[in-house]
């Protein structure tokens, strides 16, 4: 269970996930990477009505999700129109599910390598002067008042960026997926969540579900 500081917009649901071998190894389904074309009009999509409430959801304690610190669903875009991400071509089967979730629900999504985390695990804001490494070349973000994962040492992932320290690698064999959600969009985060189980399970994966508790989710 995801212990959940009190939040009056956060919709969180998560899953965890059980990958039949390490993640390099895995093949991953084609129908998955040919989420990543904005033409196309798959069962769920986005909109500015999404756009604008996950930023309010960012915005409540205090974090200002603007340029580089823009929610990752909004970036996802960005991925796809410079070619980052293409029908040919992405990262492994556990990103790729959720980026292609991401890119059409206009939701946020985190996923971090259970084998690297350690319990207990929760959802809180982060307090003044927080930072963690986000990518290979040791940059950071300052998540300051951002809502985000905590594990036994700390924030590991969160809507803008997930923390290097957590992040999944070839020999990933288990995973937690967060959906950040709004109460703003009633039940739009469960039905990106099971769309996103539905990726997985393509790929072979088991997936469970993980209760998100506290004020914060309504659970």
């Amino acid at each position: 269970m995801i212990q959940a500081q009190e939040h009056p917009l956060l919709d969180a649901v998560a899953f965890t996930t059980t990958f039949p071998g390490p993640l390099g190894q895995l093949e991953v389904p084609a129908d998955i990477r040919a989420l990543f074309d904005l033409a196309i009009r798959p069962r769920m999509q986005r909109s500015d009505t999404v756009r604008l409430a996950v930023r309010d959801l960012l915005r409540h304690g205090g974090f200002k999700p603007s340029g580089r610190s823009k929610p990752a669903s909004e970036y996802l875009v960005k991925a796809l129109e410079k070619g980052w991400l293409s029908p040919e071509r992405g990262i492994n089967a556990a990103v790729d599910a959720l980026n292609a979730v991401s890119l059409h629900s206009g939701l946020p999504i985190s996923v971090i390598d259970l084998d690297l985390a350690q319990a207990p695990f929760g959802v809180a804001l982060c307090p003044p002067e927080t930072s963690y490494v986000f990518n290979p070349a040791g940059q950071e973000i300052r998540i300051d008042g951002l809502v985000a994962l905590h594990d036994a040492s700390g924030p590991c992932a969160n809507p803008v960026k997930d923390s290097q320290r957590t992040k999944t690698h070839d020999g990933t064999l288990r995973t937690l997926t967060i959906v950040w959600g709004t109460r703003a969009l009633p039940g739009h985060a469960a039905e990106a969540a099971a769309w996103n189980r539905s990726l997985l399970e393509e790929a072979g994966a088991t997936t469970a579900d993980v209760p998100v508790g506290g004020a914060a989710c309504g659970r």
